[in-house]
């Protein structure tokens, strides 16, 4: 099963996230099949919080990719924010 979930980079205690599209059978931050993004929850300033390509990401559910339930929510976000005409904060 494919599936699109956070993987974890960054340093110690300053998380940075990249939104994959992997095999399920993966680990978390092993071989994925595409990247369509990424999420800084400490992002402050000018940092974009979050970029992701929705296009990318619809394409890959239409094509039976599960994704995790922190992802869904980051995609409604995107979505949301897309409507406002702003940028992810």
């Amino acid at each position: 099963m494919v599936v699109i979930r956070l993987s974890r980079g960054g340093a110690k205690k300053r998380p940075f996230y990249h939104i994959v599209v992997a095999d399920k059978r993966r680990s978390r931050d092993g071989r994925f099949i595409e990247r369509l993004g990424y999420y800084n929850p400490i992002a402050a300033g000018k940092d974009v919080r979050l970029m992701l390509d929705i296009a990318r990401v619809q394409y890959w559910i239409s094509q039976g990719a599960q994704a995790s339930d922190r992802v869904k929510h980051l995609i409604s976000v995107q979505q949301e924010t897309a409507a406002n005409g702003q940028t992810a904060a």
